[in-house]
């Protein structure tokens, strides 16, 4: 009988490859997927993306947003370096998880214990590719650390499981009996009986082996460990909860959005100083160095619009207030439009409404749509957060992108095309005034507020949740229209995106492409705000919406969805890609559409969809 083949291993005469090796991603993914303190595997090592106080930005694009770095409380935006062989701009990383396992020995310690060759991630013994372990620990302040091992293999024996002393080596295998985690099973050479992985997960597996959080922040270089008395959970090292980005959007809109602002962006600090006069002899200096005249009056109406909404920013009393009032002034300028013939081709930002009449969109209770034909958006990641989902509306702790204080933030710039659609506010109160709908909504609200409670590091200061009739109706109308859409005009429905606009007195939304690859803005989705096409769209969404393949499950669900703040919402009828939500799909109930079989009455279109 011929033996089997000896097993594969690299030996001396396979090409090495350089250290470290190199991966990449998107500037984009910087800012969404891949940003400071998240993990990123390249081959078959994984590593922490550092600070934004390491990252050289030399030649990094500055990105300029006057009213969003205003609210962020930063002078500026630059997009995340990028590097090639000859540059020495780009993002730095560090190992991590820092503890590995062989897949040929077994063995499993911290990666320095492997000595392993220079410039290489194997083992010293086997050759072999080193494998980074699959989970950390992380609490909700955002500090993240290697999983205990040594306790967890020992914690049936208390005096090793404590001091980590018990002179054996650590062992990690699969038994490929399951999928689960109890075919991951860790031992130790001292003889202690092996146990699996099973368990882990549990919120409180942590705490009954007396782990406590280390404070630790490896993705910030020479970080002190903080205190912390927060308990660390178990996670998988991709998991989503692992790292939760906090971004923070805005739309270009006049008067900052000619790309004026822009030229001056170096000598603003300057200007804002000068008087009349000043400003007059300044300008003319710049304008022989530029050789492009920079009109007097238009400086000056910049310089009169950021005192005044300096002037609002000081009248809100925290970060979220502040941000509210930047979409209230948004969409003001969405419903005043802006005309393209009276601007030049340099301007970001064109709205206008249709040419057709809307009188067919009366009976929807529908204002006239303003077709956004030209949007720049930017995009800027504030923080980060881990365990918990970052909600705008709670005080959950938000982890630095740096150690020592910045004056700028990573972010990216987007341009697209959009439609904004607004509710008639007389016919949305009334309707929001029936019993049955604010019944129903007082059941989301009731469910977020608790979990905005459990969320809340501080129970005096929880916040109220921003669950409306009015809010939950026009996010739902918002899902179901991208969904349409991506149906009717060839969209996917992760390059669509909402913006909803519910504080106050406002009642519109806005659903707009604006991604960075190629699903962009091709005159598509404006079409579809045409009157006509409206209508046509819309009676066939709420169709749609009538009927979900989960019924009477969906429609008659008393909580659903992630942490319970759903109604009658599932993936089978208004659920979307959660790029493309600003509410992680969380307070939707289609039955504000529709109504619902036992209380039509309910559904602030039902009276369209029954004539």
């Amino acid at each position: 009988m011929t033996p089997p083949p000896p097993r594969r291993r690299r030996g001396s005469g396979a090409p090495e490859r350089s250290y470290p090796r190199k991966g990449s991603v998107r500037r984009s993914q910087m800012i969404t997927t891949y940003g400071v303190g998240s993990m990123v595997a390249v081959d078959s090592e994984s590593f922490i993306v550092a600070g934004t106080d390491s990252w050289n930005i030399a030649e990094a694009p500055r990105i300029h947003e006057h009213r969003l770095a205003r609210v962020l409380g930063v002078k500026g935006f630059r997009l995340p370096p990028a590097s090639d062989d000859t540059s020495k701009d780009g993002v730095h990383v560090r190992r991590f998880p820092l503890w590995h396992s062989c897949p040929s020995c077994n063995s499993l310690q911290h990666v320095r214990g492997f000595n392993s060759p220079p410039g290489k991630n194997e083992c010293g013994d086997c050759q072999e590719d080193l494998v980074p372990s699959r989970f950390v620990i992380a609490c909700s302040h955002g500090h993240i650390d290697d999983f205990p091992y040594w306790k967890w293999a020992h914690r049936n024996n208390r005096d090793e499981g404590v001091t980590g002393l018990c002179g054996g080596e650590l062992r990690l295998r699969t038994t490929g009996r399951t999928a689960s985690l109890r075919s991951i099973v860790i031992s130790c050479t001292c003889g202690i009986p092996e146990v699996s992985m099973e368990g882990a997960f549990r919120s409180r597996a942590l705490r009954d082996l007396r782990v406590r959080c280390t404070g630790k922040r490896p993705w910030l270089k020479d970080a002190p460990a903080e205190f912390c008395t927060e308990s660390p959970r178990t996670l998988q090292r991709g998991s989503s909860m692992a790292w939760q980005p906090v971004v923070r959007s805005a739309l270009s809109i006049p008067p900052w959005s000619d790309g004026l602002a822009a030229r001056l962006a170096d000598h603003w600090e300057v200007l804002r100083t000068l008087d009349r006069a000043g400003i007059e002899i300044y300008l003319k200096a710049l304008t022989l160095r530029q050789a492009e005249e920079i009109p007097v009056e238009a400086v000056l109406a910049l310089l009169e619009a950021e005192r005044h909404e300096e002037a609002q920013v000081e009248e809100e009393a925290d970060h979220n207030s502040r941000y509210v009032a930047l979409r209230k002034q948004e969409y003001e300028r969405l419903q005043a439009g802006n005309a393209e013939r009276d601007n030049t081709r340099d301007e970001q930002f064109i709205c206008e409404p249709p040419n057709s009449s809307s009188a067919s969109l009366q009976p929807y209770g529908l204002a006239t749509p303003m077709l956004v034909k030209r949007l720049r958006e930017v995009r800027a990641l504030k923080s980060f957060t881990r365990v918990h989902t970052p909600d705008s509306h709670t005080n959950t702790h938000e982890a630095p992108l740096s150690l020592a204080e910045q004056d700028w933030l990573p972010a990216m710039e987007v341009e697209g095309e959009g439609v904004f659609l607004r509710l008639e506010t007389e016919r949305l109160d009334e309707w929001a005034d029936q019993v049955g709908v604010a019944a129903r909504v007082e059941r989301i609200r009731t469910n977020h507020e608790r979990l905005l409670r459990e969320k809340a590091s501080d129970a005096q200061s929880v916040p109220s949740s921003p669950a409306t009739p009015r809010m939950v109706l026009l996010h739902t109308l918002a899902h179901v229209l991208i969904n349409e859409w991506s149906l009717e005009a060839g969209y996917p429905a992760a390059s669509l995106r909402e913006r909803l606009y519910t504080d106050g007195f406002m009642a519109g939304l806005l659903i707009y492409t604006a991604t960075s690859d190629s699903a962009g803005s091709l005159g598509g989705l404006v079409a579809q705000g045409e009157p006509r096409k409206l209508v046509t769209s819309l009676r066939s969404a709420l169709r749609r919406t009538e009927w979900c393949s989960a019924d009477p499950l969906c429609i008659e669900s008393e909580a659903s969805g992630a942490d319970s703040i759903n109604l009658a919402a599932c993936h089978a009828c208004v659920l979307l890609p959660e790029t493309s939500c600003e509410q992680n799909n969380g307070l939707l109930d289609r039955a504000l559409l529709v109504g619902t079989p036992e209380d039509p009455s309910v559904g602030f279109f039902r009276d369209v969809l029954t004539s």
